[in-house]
């Protein structure tokens, strides 16, 4: 069962209600009471306290009925208009029905900067055009291909994008299902002693280890605690993230305005390379 959280001020519905259950970031949550986040942007109860691969809800539960990430899909092949810089199996578990690929590249295995461009191409179609490159921060420690709570690494790999939410109102056009909630509120500091505060103004669910279809604060976690989860695209706070990818908040709304469940958007993320 999902954990408790405070009660939102108020919930917008673009297309479904998001289940707003505990989090899924790295700080405290504020709302009716407070609430600890722990390391890795992972699990927290409204107790405040951890939530371990032993006592975890859904430690053990198969992955069959939940979705988390993207299995192999229909390759995309290397021709003129391909996304550059991506390996085969990255490439091959891009699925043929997506539109709209959101690329974040490390500078390296153990790099927190890195870079996100959004491609997209036409129905049917396999030329994918370029957006602009900004800047971005991932986790302090790089990347890693098998990520679990607490290990300050982002987790290398394809997955959908179906769910967002945020302090604030979605931006005029957003076409994510957005769970408008106060529970999004990001107190402390920071990896490097950077404050905290608006980070989670608006955020993407990334579908590692969670429940797609439900608001990125559902804290269940279908692969066990241990792999960790909320996993987000929240607001940057000028320093490294303990597993999220953050962007300035401009680049946060242009997001939300752009991506659009129709066009299956997916997120490939991982170093250089890769």
């Amino acid at each position: 069962m999902a954990g408790r959280h405070a009660q939102p001020s108020e919930r917008i519905r673009l297309s479904r209600r998001g289940k707003a259950a505990g989090g899924a970031a790295v700080v405290v949550l504020v709302g009716t009471a407070l609430c600890a986040w722990p390391a890795s942007g992972d699990d927290h109860r409204a107790d405040g306290t951890s939530v371990t691969a032993q006592d975890s809800p859904t430690a053990g539960t198969s992955s069959k009925q939940r979705p988390t990430g993207l299995k192999q899909g229909s390759p995309v092949r290397s021709e003129p208009g391909h996304i550059p810089g991506l390996d085969a199996s990255m490439r091959d578990r891009i699925p043929a029905k997506s539109q709209q690929v959101l690329v974040v590249t490390g500078e390296d295995t153990d790099s927190h900067d890195s870079t996100v461009t959004l491609y997209t191409r036409a129905k049917d179609s396999e030329k994918w055009s370029a957006g602009d490159a900004w800047p971005a921060h991932n986790a302090a420690k790089g990347w890693t291909k098998d990520h679990h709570y607490g290990d300050l690494r982002s987790p290398e790999g394809v997955f959908t994008l179906s769910d967002a939410g945020g302090k604030l109102a979605p931006p005029r056009g957003t076409k994510l299902p957005y769970d408008h909630n106060s529970s999004f509120v990001a107190n402390g500091s920071g990896v490097e002693g950077e404050p905290l505060a608006g980070s989670f103004d608006y955020v993407i669910a990334i579908d590692y280890n969670r429940v797609a279809g439900s608001s990125p604060l559902d804290t269940r976690r279908p692969e066990g605690a241990a792999k960790g989860g909320g996993v987000w695209l929240h607001v940057d706070h000028d320093g490294p993230t303990q597993g999220c990818v953050s962007l300035k908040a401009d680049k946060m709304r242009e997001l939300l305005r752009t991506l659009d469940p129709a066009k299956h958007p997916v997120i490939v993320m991982g170093p250089s390379g890769r």
